[in-house]
């Protein structure tokens, strides 16, 4: 889970920097990869029987890929929420039978959001227009308070495309849904007048073919990463 913090800098301050952890899951799968073995990641504190609470990844030497394949993938969340248009948006429904990225993050995040957003963004332009189209970037705010609707529709096409969609609504909804593909997060809160948000920093991508999350990527996944796999991820390969 990553520690972000957002906070307006006095005008003598350095920029603001956040404190950052590596997510629990992006640390257990480098250990069971360097020890070659297969490993059962408990993810998310998730309770909910049937619903990818679990990841099971394989060893092997993944030190130079970004991607993390699971054994065990993913199921898609269950999510209705608000998208940038103020419209009902069901996840399961609008991106059923498409490639899709799924992220967890919020507007107000200095670096790793944007940065995140960026990447693919790029990445995704490489693409030839056939397959832009068909690849769906969801990006679901963390922090719902700030991040209404029209803020999601101002912020996506600066930070990322003006084809990711936004989606916001009932923080608790939200942090379920997270859960369930194995992403914590925490409501924001002040402190000594900062914001504070930690949100798993993850990138989930699910397969076209099968609907089912199978592949992950941590925060330093970089512009090239996403465009070596991304053609592969929309046919519904590994990468």
């Amino acid at each position: 889970m990553s520690a972000e913090k957002t906070s307006s800098p006095k005008p003598d301050d350095g920029p603001a920097r956040p404190g950052r952890r590596t997510p629990l899951i992006v640390a257990a799968v480098a250990i069971a990869a360097a020890l070659g073995i297969t490993a059962a990641v408990g993810l998310g504190g998730n309770d909910d029987k049937g619903s990818g609470s679990v990841a099971v990844v394989s060893g092997g030497d993944t030190g130079t890929k970004a991607a993390t394949v699971l054994d065990r993938p993913f199921t898609k969340p269950a999510l209705v929420l608000t998208d940038t248009k103020g419209q009902k948006y069901d996840l399961r429904e609008r991106t059923k039978g498409k490639p899709t990225l799924i992220y967890f993050g919020y507007t107000h995040c200095p670096d790793v959001c944007p940065m995140t957003m960026s990447n693919i963004a790029i990445a995704k332009k490489q693409l030839p227009k056939a397959d832009q189209d068909k690849l769906q970037v969801v990006f679901v705010t963390t922090d719902p308070e700030r991040d209404t609707s029209a803020e999601l529709a101002k912020w996506l096409p600066a930070a990322g495309d003006s084809s990711f969609t936004g989606l916001t609504g009932e923080f608790s909804t939200i942090q379920a849904g997270a859960r369930q593909i194995g992403i914590g997060i925490d409501p924001p809160k002040k402190e000594n007048g900062t914001v504070v948000s930690m949100h798993g920093a993850q990138v989930i991508a699910f397969s076209p073919t099968t609907d089912q999350g199978y592949v992950l990527y941590g925060e330093d996944a970089s512009v090239d990463d996403y465009a070596k796999d991304l053609p592969k991820l929309i046919k519904g390969e590994n990468p």
